[in-house]
């Protein structure tokens, strides 16, 4: 699945209607970043659909999203424990659009963040996740993910 995520939609909704789904948008982020930094490989991985699209400015291209999250999220956690610092994520600055078919196109900066054994934070990078949010089953999965490192853009 493929996703233009420049052209949203506004979508008429009542101000308590958009504070609902802006509430439920922000709860997705703080649970599926809670458990990415647990880390819970297969809790974080479903918080995906099947058929989810993932592109990462580490990877040559947008690929299938679950072909690479068990195996990306194993090996970050493997060389955290090497390391011996806690990795942590934190998600604000959230925009959300919901669209006319239902889903919900979000914008936010995205912080990843070190703490070592004994030592304060260090940030890692600065991001900018740009998702195109699902409901599947009545919970939010998320249907394509782009990551857009500031360093690097």
């Amino acid at each position: 699945m493929t996703a233009d995520l420049a052209g949203t939609v506004e979508h008429p909704f009542t101000r308590r209607e958009f504070a609902a789904l802006y509430a439920q948008a922000q709860r997705y982020y703080a649970h599926q970043m809670r458990i990415l930094d647990v880390p819970d490989t297969e809790s974080w991985a479903a918080t995906f659909t099947e058929d989810a699209v993932l592109e990462l400015p580490s990877l040559p291209g947008p690929v299938p999203a679950h072909a690479q999250l068990t195996h990306y999220a194993r090996a970050r956690a493997a060389r955290q424990r090497r390391a011996g610092g806690r990795l942590d994520h934190w998600v604000g600055m959230l925009d959300v659009r919901p669209q006319a078919d239902g889903s919900l196109h979000t914008r936010c900066s995205a912080l990843a963040y070190v703490t070592p054994a004994g030592g304060g934070p260090r940030v890692l990078y600065v991001c900018v996740m740009e998702d195109v949010l699902v409901c599947t089953h009545g919970a939010w999965c998320t249907a394509h993910r782009r990551v857009i490192r500031d360093d690097l853009a």
